[in-house]
């Protein structure tokens, strides 16, 4: 089998523009595309009838996060809690979590303050505009 190589964390989100701020304005992580694809061969790639998307790629030292808007929109399949099957999350390292905690932008909802694992890791999730999970984590 070739080797694999990690190219990019998805989300689907229903409105890039008021999510995409969050990711770059709040958590601080550069834009390095913005672009669009349609067509025949995307709608027979992505399985949908007539489909089209915008997308901004972030980099998150070295990890690039996919922010994608579909044309049409789907319905939303959100699970609520991090034990159900099909939850996701996007985990960024930080060096101080409690610095970077305290200096959220008030208003962004988390689960709770920081906290330290039995394994010694720092962890707090947020949510971002659309309520998708993001873990900050001070190993």
């Amino acid at each position: 089998m070739e080797t694999l190589t990690a190219h990019h964390v998805g989300i689907t989100v229903d409105d890039l523009e008021t999510t995409l701020p969050f990711y770059r304005d709040v958590l601080g992580l550069e834009v390095v595309a913005r672009f669009s694809v349609g067509g025949d061969a995307f709608e027979t790639g992505v399985g949908l009838e007539d489909a089209s998307a915008t997308f901004a790629h972030l980099e998150a030292d070295g990890v690039r996060i996919e922010l994608v808007e579909y044309d049409p929109r789907g319905e939303p399949m959100r699970a609520d809690g991090l034990n159900q099957p099909g939850a996701v999350h996007v985990g960024l390292e930080v060096d101080d979590l409690e610095a970077v905690y305290h200096d959220l932008p008030e208003g962004v909802p988390t689960i709770s303050e920081p906290q330290t694992t039995e394994s010694g890791t720092s962890i707090c999730f947020l949510r971002d505009p659309e309520g998708n999970l993001v873990e900050l984590l001070e190993p």
